[in-house]
């Protein structure tokens, strides 16, 4: 699974939307172009699937070499991760809670 396709599964899952091939159809035939809304690259699109996915608690944080970590728990589930990029870190723990397979990630 690349970092692109898994924020189309995010798209799907969490936001709601329907993902084609450049863009996301949104609700009442609006659209916003897959390069505008990258959550595994811009913190701002990533805070935004942080939102929508309604968490009971999250924690975030990183340390002096560089690592950043997100821990994410919705009704039930949590999930774990690190990553140097704070956006794919939020991704991928958030992906981990929905008990997304994102373990093949390149």
């Amino acid at each position: 699974m690349t970092t692109e396709s898994l924020a189309g599964i995010l798209a799907e899952k969490v936001m709601g939307w329907r993902v084609g091939p450049d863009r996301y159809i949104m609700a009442g035939r609006q659209w916003l172009k897959r390069e505008r809304f990258q959550p595994t690259k811009r913190i701002d699109a990533a805070f935004r699937l942080l939102i929508a996915v309604k968490p009971v608690d999250y924690k975030l944080g990183g340390s002096g070499s560089g690592v950043c970590w997100a821990r994410v728990k919705l009704n039930g589930a949590s999930g774990d991760a690190t990553s140097p990029s704070m956006p794919l870190a939020i991704c991928l723990a958030i992906a981990r809670a929905l008990d997304i397979d994102v373990e093949t990630l390149d």
